[in-house]
């Protein structure tokens, strides 16, 4: 198994709800990087954005992602702008296997519309605001990830199953050629 699993993917396609379960299945402890930059803040996300902006908001997380670089068997699940500064991109990268999890625009606004804690979604039009963020980022999604798996349709627990199997072929493969 790779020393790290990363989830990276768009805000709602299940990022800390799949990190909780390959936590509990492989018994690694879980980092979530919005949990970790609220905790070290002393505020909220959208309290950092509203006080600080978005470009205080995404220092900080590059800041956090750069912490955990001497993170080992982790789940770190990360917010979906990380993607963002190509510094990002990079940490990940080292950090371990990076996994991708894809959302339809549609599935993401079901799922975010229960949550008004997204600051980037609070507008007149947050299924133009996913269209457009999703068209920016998902190229730097691909090239920041190992693998993608579309979860639109499966169930965590294929999800899960499906993340061990690749990572753990990722690198039994990567030995290999070592």
């Amino acid at each position: 198994m790779p020393e790290n699993i990363i989830l990276i993917g768009f805000m709602g396609t299940g990022k800390s709800t799949i990190g909780r379960q390959l936590s509990l299945s492989l018994g690694y402890p879980l980092i979530d990087t919005d949990h970790l930059i609220e905790e070290r803040a002393g505020k909220s996300i959208p309290e950092i954005f509203a006080q600080e902006g978005e470009d205080a908001f995404r220092d900080t997380e590059t800041n956090t992602l750069r912490s955990l670089a001497e993170s080992t068997n982790h789940i770190i699940s990360t917010g979906g702008g990380i993607i963002g500064r190509a510094e990002n991109r990079e940490i990940l990268q080292e950090l371990g296997y990076v996994v991708w999890l894809v959302a339809s625009p549609e599935e993401i606004l079901a799922r975010t519309s229960r949550n008004s804690n997204r600051p980037l979604l609070n507008n007149q039009d947050p299924a133009g605001t996913i269209r457009k963020l999703l068209t920016q980022r998902m190229p730097l999604y691909e090239a920041a990830s190992h693998l993608a798996i579309e979860t639109d349709q499966l169930s965590f627990d294929e999800v899960v199953t499906g993340i061990v199997e690749s990572a753990r072929y990722h690198y039994s493969q990567t030995d290999e050629e070592e």
